[in-house]
């Protein structure tokens, strides 16, 4: 989901659909998936787990949009306030699809100042994802410079 391909002038966020998500279902709207049990319960999802929500929309646009404000609502812990459960935390359909629709319905008249806080968003989720890339890559080096270390030295055991 990248900044390039989303318009953020065009959003209409009323046209949503969350259902629990069946394991092996084909979706042909745009679509995204929020996790529904643990800690980080509200948190969107590209790829399906067994424990997930699927939001469906009409259009890419609005679909970006609403992964970015869910996002951004999973990082500021509105979604922590309804988790239930006490061994296994977790959020209900009804909770989350109540989060969602009150922000939209609070944010209607200040859809500019959203539409700056998600492209900002997306920035830093990037952002976040390179630095993930770099410190993988690190990890990587840092088991070929052992191995590499250790290997001589093996040898003359």
């Amino acid at each position: 989901m990248s900044e390039a391909n989303h318009n953020f002038n065009c959003v209409t966020m009323s046209n949503f659909e969350i259902k629990t998500h069946q394991i092996g279902r084909i979706y042909t709207k745009p679509h995204f998936f929020i996790l529904n049990k643990g800690l980080n319960s509200g948190n969107p999802m590209k790829k399906p787990c067994p424990n997930c929500f699927v939001l469906t929309t009409q259009t890419d646009n609005t679909l970006q949009t609403l992964f970015y404000l869910c996002l951004t609502l999973k990082i500021g812990r509105y979604f922590a306030y309804y988790l239930k459960g006490s061994v296994i935390p977790f959020i209900t359909i009804n909770d989350c699809s109540k989060v969602l629709k009150s922000t939209d319905s609070s944010i209607d008249n200040n859809r500019e100042q959203l539409q700056k806080h998600i492209q900002i968003m997306n920035q830093i989720q990037q952002k976040e994802e390179l630095l993930k890339e770099n410190l993988k890559a690190i990890q990587q080096l840092k088991i070929a410079f052992a191995q590499t270390y250790f290997a001589k030295q093996v040898k003359g055991l």
